[in-house]
């Protein structure tokens, strides 16, 4: 079982990627995350992985099981019974940068829960990406008089 929410942000994709792939800050301005611990040090790539709080769940762990730096990565966790893959996928669209979130999840628990999980998942996946949309759009504003210098 798939969902996907895209949007699109205006700021330049490599602002938005860096955004994206800095997860330990996620708490700060994402609503749907309330703590994020990296378990390893170095870059974020295949093979990271991060303890992730989020409301209504148990605390998961999160590893990143495929990366293409600057574009896309997909995590993965079970969590109650439920398999879960998260990508995070960008490509540049024009003066902008398209963002899709999308969670696959598999299991028992998911198909038997799955007309719950659907909704609850989209508004998740829609929330997440309306605050990195506003992020980065206010990096990018925050940036621009200044680089007008």
């Amino acid at each position: 079982m798939i969902v996907e929410v895209v949007t699109s942000i205006d700021a330049p994709l490599e602002v938005v990627w860096e955004t994206t792939v800095d997860v330990e800050r996620w708490p700060q301005w994402m609503p749907t995350v309330q703590s994020v611990k990296r378990v390893d040090s170095g870059l974020f790539g295949r093979g990271s992985s991060a303890l992730i709080k989020q409301p209504g769940l148990p605390e998961a762990r999160w590893v990143v099981t495929a990366m293409t730096p600057g574009e896309r990565f997909t995590w993965e966790t079970t969590v109650r019974g439920m398999h879960m893959a998260g990508t995070h996928d960008l490509a540049r669209q024009q003066d902008a940068t398209r963002s899709l979130l999308r969670i696959e999840i598999t299991g028992v628990v998911a198909w038997l829960m799955w007309p719950v999980l659907r909704g609850s998942i989209r508004r998740t996946l829609e929330q997440e990406n309306a605050a990195l949309k506003a992020r980065c759009e206010s990096a990018i504003g925050a940036v621009e008089p200044s680089s007008r210098r």
